[in-house]
């Protein structure tokens, strides 16, 4: 499911690595609080390459386009939020959203032919 988010970066938490089964990987957790009339903090991580080619930092107001995924371990579900792209809006400045806009939006575009009904 993917799904874009917009908002500020209010923390970069310290990358991870570890070896899988596949080899080496190498994985940063950061924070995004929307920017809404009920504020949201979302914990996203963004994983190998894209670490360094998003070059996000704190302060940054960004979309985040994200994929959400759940997998079962030992009886447990675990659900990840993986940043797959990054969009840097006008640096630090603020960015105003409507009032009661939603910070989840669906990636697809909405037709004029969608009807809650």
């Amino acid at each position: 499911m993917s799904m874009e988010l917009k908002g500020k970066v209010i923390q970069l938490l310290p990358p991870q690595t570890g070896m899988g089964k596949k080899g080496p990987w190498k994985k940063q957790e950061f924070i995004v609080e929307t920017q809404s009339q009920y504020p949201k903090k979302v914990c996203l991580s963004v994983w190998g390459d894209k670490i360094d080619q998003f070059g996000i930092a704190v302060g940054d107001q960004v979309n985040v386009s994200v994929d959400l995924e759940s997998r079962e371990y030992n009886g447990r579900w675990y659900t990840e939020a993986r940043a797959w792209k990054v969009e840097k809006s006008g640096g630090s400045s603020p960015v105003v959203d409507p009032i009661g806009e939603e910070p989840f939006t669906n990636a697809a575009p909405a037709s004029a032919d969608d009807l809650p009904f």
